[in-house]
């Protein structure tokens, strides 16, 4: 019973706080947290918890694929002098500034260097929140970043773990050669899901088949990955990024419909409980601290918490200046973003799911039977940070509106422009297409007046006083009106038992494809 009253309190605290938030300017990740930290006074729920390594090998990579899938491709690779900037240099700046900072507080190097390590990254599902308050660019920096340094982070980790422990010896070489394996490894293990991935899925014409296939892929590559001692984070970014690219041309509406909305669903889900664990993890931190006192532990929450966002600050307002001293290019000069801009990205550094988890899987031993110096303490800093960095999200809409962001219609401007294009297309083939197929006068009369209809309908976008918008705003209320009296006629036939409760559902989703058509609604926005 006890699985069951969590899974109730997860889906209860996820529509609550989902419901609040709508209502109220505050991120639903930060309301969860809250909640988590509640959950934690209850004695009979305070032992929910995961095993680290569920959170790494189940969690992390639906999460990665997911935000891999619904990504930028074209924007990461115009800004991938940034990403890799960032996703590396900037992950170790703040593992160094951290483990340094620890140290000074009274940490030994190695457990230092762990805490440094777990708190580098930061989290792609927290920085998900942002995507439909900012620029398309800014989002996809963001993410790319999260996705990537996940990577650089674990590698940092491993090596400061295994070394503290006894495990692992700190040479030049052999750093050098786990970054070599870990990024290499990592980039040919996703290539490689990802290329059988799609030869299997090509071959496949049974929708529900081919989601399952996708559904098993981004845990096949950090699985392979994982093998080889490489970066399994970084595995599955590169399976994601190039299915990104190929499913589209082999996967078919039906397997869309079907595996769309079901990520979605799930991965929104996961992100809820992990944003639940991260409350619960620093209540549970702070019952369990034992090698320093209450006050000295908080004291270096907060310490640790300011290096981490002063780190990313300077990174964020010195990088821009030097890379404009190096690269003096006219198209470098376009991109270039202003300070005031800046403090989004500045901001936003929030850790989460990698840095929990990392942190929790921290050995209690080391090799020689000793307990691993300081790791109740290092448990309950790094809850705290990730805590403390969440809460940044409450400031988000006071810095966006403080960075005076520029109004980003490049979405909707080339969601036009493809629709334009392919109506075009449509129309331009609609002759050769029709004979082809043999089909009769009639009806391409009748496709070529719903094609130049919907033409029109584009074209006036925007402009609620063209009699062509007029007309279809009242043959859209018109449809959707009559839908719902078909709905209610369907209802009825099903109540006087003149039809089975399976042919209603069937029926029924077939309105509700029309609905969903007439709307023009995004089931997964």
């Amino acid at each position: 019973m006890f699985g069951l009253e969590v899974v109730v309190l997860l889906g209860v605290a996820l529509v609550a706080c989902g419901a609040f938030a709508r209502r109220y300017p505050i991120a639903p990740a930060v309301l969860l947290v809250l909640v988590g930290v509640l959950v934690g006074f209850v004695p009979h729920l305070r032992h929910a918890q995961l095993p680290p390594e569920v959170v790494l090998l189940l969690f992390l990579p639906a999460l990665l694929y997911w935000e891999s899938l619904t990504t930028s491709l074209r924007e990461i690779r115009n800004n991938l002098r940034v990403v890799v900037l960032t996703s590396t240099a900037l992950v170790f700046a703040t593992a160094a500034a951290v483990a340094a900072t620890a140290h000074w507080l009274g940490l030994a190097w190695g457990p230092a260097w762990v805490l440094g390590a777990a708190l580098a990254p930061t989290d792609a599902t927290a920085v998900g929140v942002l995507a439909h308050d900012l620029p398309r660019r800014t989002v996809t920096v963001l993410r790319a970043e999260s996705l990537v340094n996940d990577g650089t982070a674990l590698v940092l980790y491993g090596l400061a773990v295994g070394v503290t422990v006894g495990e692992e010896h700190l040479t030049g070489w052999h750093v050098t050669w786990l970054l070599v394996l870990a990024y290499g490894g990592g980039v040919l293990a996703g290539a490689l899901i990802g290329l059988v991935s799609w030869q299997v899925r090509r071959r496949m014409d049974d929708p529900m088949l081919e989601s399952i296939a996708m559904l098993v892929t981004p845990f096949a590559a950090f699985l392979l990955a994982d093998t080889i001692h490489a970066s399994g984070v970084l595995a599955v970014v590169v399976c994601g990024l190039f299915i990104s690219q190929v499913t589209p041309r082999i996967t078919g509406a039906v397997t869309r419909q079907i595996a769309m909305p079901f990520w979605a669903l799930s991965t929104t889900v996961l992100s809820s409980a992990l944003f639940v664990l991260v409350g619960l993890s620093a209540q549970s931190a702070v019952r369990g601290l034992s090698s320093a006192s209450i006050q000295r532990a908080l004291i270096d929450v907060i310490v640790v918490t300011g290096v981490v966002i002063g780190v990313r600050w300077v990174w964020t307002y010195t990088t821009p200046y030097v890379v404009r001293l190096l690269d003096r290019r006219p198209a470098q000069r376009l991109r270039r973003v202003p300070a005031r801009q800046r403090t989004v990205s500045a901001v936003a550094g929030f850790r989460g799911a990698v840095s929990l988890a990392a942190i929790l899987a921290v050995p209690h031993t080391l090799d020689s039977g000793a307990p691993f110096p300081g790791r109740d303490l290092i448990v309950l800093i790094a809850s705290g940070v990730i805590l403390l960095t969440l809460l940044q999200a409450l400031l988000l809409p006071w810095v966006v509106r403080f960075a005076r962001l520029p109004v980003d219609s490049s979405v909707d401007d080339e969601v036009q422009y493809a629709e334009e294009y392919t109506l075009d297309a449509a129309i331009e083939a609609l002759e050769t297409t029709a004979s082809e197929l043999g089909i009769d006068e009639m009806v391409i009369e009748r496709v070529r007046h719903e094609l130049d209809k919907q033409r029109t309908l584009i074209a006036a976008a925007g402009a609620e006083a063209d009699p062509a918008v007029q007309y279809d705003d009242q043959y859209t209320s018109l449809q959707l009106a009559l839908i719902s009296r078909r709905r209610e006629a369907l209802l009825e036939l099903r109540d006087e038992q003149r039809i089975d409760d399976i042919v209603l559902r069937r029926v029924q989703a077939r309105l509700d494809i029309d609905e969903v058509r007439l709307l023009r609604a995004d089931p997964l926005e």
